[in-house]
Order: structure tokens, then sequence, then C-alpha cells
């Protein structure tokens, strides 16, 4: 995997005039720590880049690498041949979206559409038209 910072690609020249290409970043240093700690000889390949997944799961099961270190995703069929480690780097996906604004709810906002004093007029005119209907109708129904 040649991307930063798992890998990086650096070719460096000696006193000598020979060009050799050094690998550093995540993937070189762990690679380092289990040859430490383990006690095997590492020599590290890079893969081309033009290779699929299952080309280069292939090179482990032809035996032509010992070991692949990838983000390659373990599959049923891939578990029945090889065996994976734990996860040694987080590479899950997620979706990002707009965050909303936060949204202000106003208990009052229908009254926004006119103005207060067209509210006040509409109330007065309704209070005026039930006083009106009330002396109307109190001739006609003596209960009340």
């Amino acid at each position: 995997m040649l991307a930063t910072p798992f890998t990086i690609a650096h070719n460096v020249t000696d006193g000598t005039g020979q060009t050799t290409t050094q690998y550093i970043g995540y993937m070189p240093d762990l690679i380092q720590l289990l040859t430490d700690k383990i006690g095997f000889n590492a020599t590290l390949i890079l893969a081309p880049s033009n290779q699929t997944y299952t080309q280069n799961i292939q090179l482990v099961n032809t035996g032509v690498f010992d070991i692949i270190v990838s983000d390659v995703t373990v599959t049923a069929a891939r578990r029945e041949i090889f065996s994976f480690s734990n996860t040694i780097f987080d590479n899950s996906l997620s979706l990002m979206v707009m965050k909303t604004p936060d949204v202000n709810i106003d208990i009052l906002g229908f009254l926004k559409p006119f103005s207060s004093k067209l509210w006040v007029l509409a109330l007065g005119t309704c209070t005026y038209a039930g006083i009106l209907m009330c002396f109307i109708e109190r001739t006609d129904n003596e209960s009340y």
C-alpha cells in the first residue's frame, strides 16, 4: 500500500552512486517491529499498483509472498484459505453530510403574516361583532 502515511517510498543515493528505495511510514514501521519482536528476515516488496487485491492474495497462495500487509477485505472465501490477524488500523467508511442548523421554533409564528395593528383591528372587530350580536339576539331570545 503506497499511500501517505502508510508507506512512502524514497530513492536514496549512497556515496558510491548506488540508488536504493527506502520505505518509511506506518506499514514499514510495523514490519520492522514484527522483525524485532519475532526475529524473522523481512524483505519489503511493493506490489504493483495495477494489481488487484485478488491477484496479490494469489501471490501469497502460490508462495511468492509469505505475508501481505494491506487493507485487504476479510471474506468467508478468503478466510477458508488464509489466516488473518486482528485489525491493525481502522479503515472504516463513513458518510459525511452537511450539518443542519439549529431550528428555533417560534410559538407565535402564526401571527407574523400580519402586522400587530391588523391583529388588534381583527380582535376589536370580532369583539364589536360579538357585542352587537348579543344585543340583536337578546330581543329575539328572552332566556338570555
